[in-house]
């Protein structure tokens, strides 16, 4: 079965603690929970057009809570802390002639939809 992105990429996660971590390249999503770190990647990179250097995940259990006499639990899910590549650089690599060629990616260098929310 195929996982599109918009299927694996639930929503940001936005904090105090997640805000400040932008600036260093970490965005934070709430992400479906059998997905895998390679598929949070992919995701990200369809998603944003950025370059992923690392994934890290967190799973979280569902609590018991109670509402009166009425007793239940809280879903279980899965948190995802992505780092972009906040300075894309140019790839070099040889052609078959033995020449030097440099190509420089169109990565973008933050993502905006999540920066433009604390913009209003």
């Amino acid at each position: 079965m195929t996982k599109f992105a918009e299927d694996i990429i639930i929503r940001p996660i936005i904090t105090e603690k997640s805000y400040e971590a932008m600036a260093q390249g970490k965005y934070t999503f709430e992400v479906s929970v059998d997905a895998t770190k390679i598929e949070i990647k992919d995701a990200v990179e369809n998603l944003f057009s950025v370059k992923v250097l690392k994934v890290n995940t967190m799973r979280y259990e569902g609590k018991m809570k109670r509402v009166g006499a009425h007793q239940g639990k809280t879903k279980a899910w899965k948190k995802a802390i992505v780092q972009i590549d906040t300075n894309p650089s140019e790839e070099k690599y040889m052609t078959k002639g033995g020449k030097v060629v440099s190509t420089s990616k169109k990565y973008k260098t933050e993502i905006e939809e999540i920066n433009s929310a604390f913009a209003n």
